[in-house]
C-alpha cells in the first residue's frame, strides 16, 4: 500500500480528486470529518450508552461519548507524532501538501467515530441482538436468509453498524455524513465481511466491518484507498488501513488506563492496588517528590493516569515507525500495544479491570436487565416490521412501525433489510431511551 492513495479527501458522490495543495488551510477536509461526527445524533446519543458501568447514575463514570472524545484526543497526538515520522521517510508527501497534522486529524475523526455505532448497554447489547437470531424468537428469520445475511445477525457488530451510520444513504442525504475516504479507512477496524468467522489470528479478522447491505460502499472506499485484497477462500477481505492501527492504540489506552480509574472512583479497587499497578507501568519517568506532595487520591490518581497515557502514546508510537513498512504491507497481525515493552504491566491493569470491573456484580446484574430489555424490543420491532412487509400486520404492529422514528419505517424491502433495520434500530437507542421504550412496550407507563 501507498501512502498518497491512503490519504484520500475523496467523499462519496465526489466526481473528481480533491487535491491536497489544494485545500482551504482553515477548513482542511480532514478536519471537516471531525466536525461532522461530532456534531451528528449518532454521536450525541453516545452520552448516555455505557462505556463500563451500564445506567450507572455517578457523574465521574465515563459514557461513550467522555470515552470516544479522550480516545480522539489521544489519537490526535499519536497521529501527529507519527505523521511527522511517516513526512520524514516519504518526503515527497510534503511536496504534495501533506502535513503532520493531517495525520493527527485523519486519527483524530476516525478516534472519535470509533464507537458511533455501538447497542445500548455497552458490548453485552451486541451479544444480546445476536443472540436474539441466534436463539431467540429471531431465529425462525433465518430461513429467509443467506448465509451471510443471517451470520451479520447473529454475529452483530457495532463496527459494522458505525460503517453504516457514516456512509449510508438517507433521503436528501446521499453518502450519509460523506467523511473523506481517508478518515473512512482508518476507521474500519476489521475491514472484511461477517464469514468467515475469525479465519485466523491476524488482528483484522477478529471481527467484521460491513454488513452485506453496505458491501459496495465498503468496497468503494477500499478501492480507492487501494487497500490490499486478502481472500478467505471465496470471501472478500483486505488489509486494514495503516492510520486504523493508531486509532486502535488510542482506543486501547484510554479503556485500558481510564476504565481503570473509573473502577478506582467507584470503589471497586483499592487506591493501593491501583496506584502500585500504575506504578509500574510509570516508574521510569515519574517525579517522585511531586507524586509524593500530592495529598489527595484523586491528585495522585490524575498525575499518574496522564503520565500512564503519555508513556503509552510514545510506545505506540514508537512501535508503528519500527513496523511502518509491515503495516504498509499488510503483514502486521498484532495491536500495537501487542508488541510493547510495557505489555506485562498493561496486562496486569487489564486483568485487574476484568476481575474488579467487568465482572462485578453491579455490571453483570444491569447487563443482564439489558439483555432482556434489547430482545423485547427487538422482538416487538422486527415482528412488526415482518408482518406489514407480510400483509398481515396487527393494530399492535401498525402502532409500533409508526413509532418507530422515519428512517426505520420502511417495510419494503427484503427479509434481511427489515430485520437489519430492526436490529440497527435498537443499536441506535441510548441506555436511558432502551429502558424508557421497553417501559412502554411492556406497559409499565403510561
Amino acid at each position: 500500500m501507498k501512502w498518497e492513495p491512503l490519504l484520500s479527501l475523496k467523499r462519496s458522490g465526489d466526481t473528481q480528486q480533491r487535491i491536497r495543495k489544494e485545500q482551504d488551510e482553515s477548513r482542511l477536509g480532514f478536519e471537516v470529518d471531525y466536525d461532522r461526527v461530532i456534531f451528528s445524533s449518532a454521536f450525541r446519543s453516545l452520552q448516555d450508552k455505557t462505556q463500563v458501568i451500564p445506567l450507572s447514575k455517578t457523574d465521574f463514570v465515563h459514557t461513550r461519548l467522555t470515552h470516544s472524545l479522550e480516545v480522539s484526543v489521544v489519537g490526535r497526538s499519536l497521529g501527529r507524532i507519527s505523521g511527522q515520522n511517516i513526512l520524514r521517510k516519504h518526503p515527497e508527501l510534503s511536496q504534495l501538501g501533506y502535513r503532520a497534522n493531517d495525520f493527527g486529524a485523519i486519527v483524530a475523526a476516525a478516534a472519535l467515530a470509533h464507537d458511533i455505532g455501538n447497542p445500548p448497554f455497552g458490548h453485552s447489547g451486541e451479544k444480546a441482538i445476536g443472540d436474539f437470531f441466534e436463539h431467540g424468537s429471531g431465529k425462525d428469520f433465518g430461513n429467509y436468509l443467506s448465509e451471510l445475511e443471517y451470520q451479520d445477525l447473529v454475529s452483530f457488530e457495532g463496527n459494522a453498524n458505525g460503517f453504516r451510520l457514516l456512509t449510508g444513504n438517507r433521503p436528501g442525504a446521499p453518502g450519509g455524513l460523506r467523511l473523506s475516504y481517508a478518515t473512512l479507512g482508518a476507521f474500519m477496524k476489521y475491514p472484511k465481511e461477517s464469514k468467515p468467522v475469525r479465519p485466523s489470528r491476524h488482528i483484522a479478522d477478529k471481527k467484521y466491518g460491513f454488513f452485506q447491505a453496505d458491501k459496495a460502499a465498503f468496497e468503494e472506499v477500499a478501492s480507492e484507498l487501494s487497500l490490499k485484497a486478502r481472500h478467505h477462500g471465496s470471501h472478500k477481505a483486505y488489509a486494514r488501513h495503516p492510520l486504523t492501527y493508531l486509532v486502535e492504540a488510542a482506543d486501547d489506552i484510554c479503556y485500558t488506563i481510564i476504565d481503570f480509574e473509573d473502577g478506582i472512583n467507584l470503589g471497586l479497587i483499592p487506591e493501593e492496588y491501583a496506584l502500585e499497578y500504575l506504578i509500574r507501568l510509570v516508574k521510569d519517568s515519574i517525579n517522585t517528590k511531586k507524586f509524593n506532595g500530592l495529598t489527595i487520591m484523586q491528585d495522585r490518581l490524575s498525575y499518574l493516569r496522564a503520565l500512564a497515557i503519555s508513556t503509552l502514546i510514545q510506545e505506540a508510537a514508537r512501535i508503528f515507525e519500527v513496523h511502518e513498512a509491515d503495516i504498509l504491507a499488510g503483514n502486521m497481525d498484532v495491536a500495537l500495544l501487542d508488541k510493547s515493552q510495557y505489555q506485562v504491566q498493561v496486562q496486569d491493569i487489564i486483568g485487574l479491570s476484568v476481575e474488579k470491573i467487568y465482572r462485578s456484580q453491579e455490571v453483570l446484574e444491569k447487563e443482564i436487565a439489558g439483555y432482556k430489555i434489547i430482545s423485547d424490543i427487538l422482538d416487538a420491532t422486527s415482528s412488526a416490521l415482518v408482518n406489514t412487509k407480510n400483509g398481515n400486520p396487527s393494530n399492535y404492529d401498525r402502532l409500533m412501525v409508526q413509532s418507530l422514528p422515519e428512517e426505520f419505517r420502511n417495510t419494503g424491502g427484503s427479509y434481511y433489510e427489515l430485520l437489519l433495520i430492526a436490529s440497527c434500530f435498537v443499536a441506535s437507542l441510548s441506555d436511558g431511551l432502551a429502558v424508557h421504550l421497553h417501559n412502554k412496550i411492556s406497559g409499565k407507563h403510561l
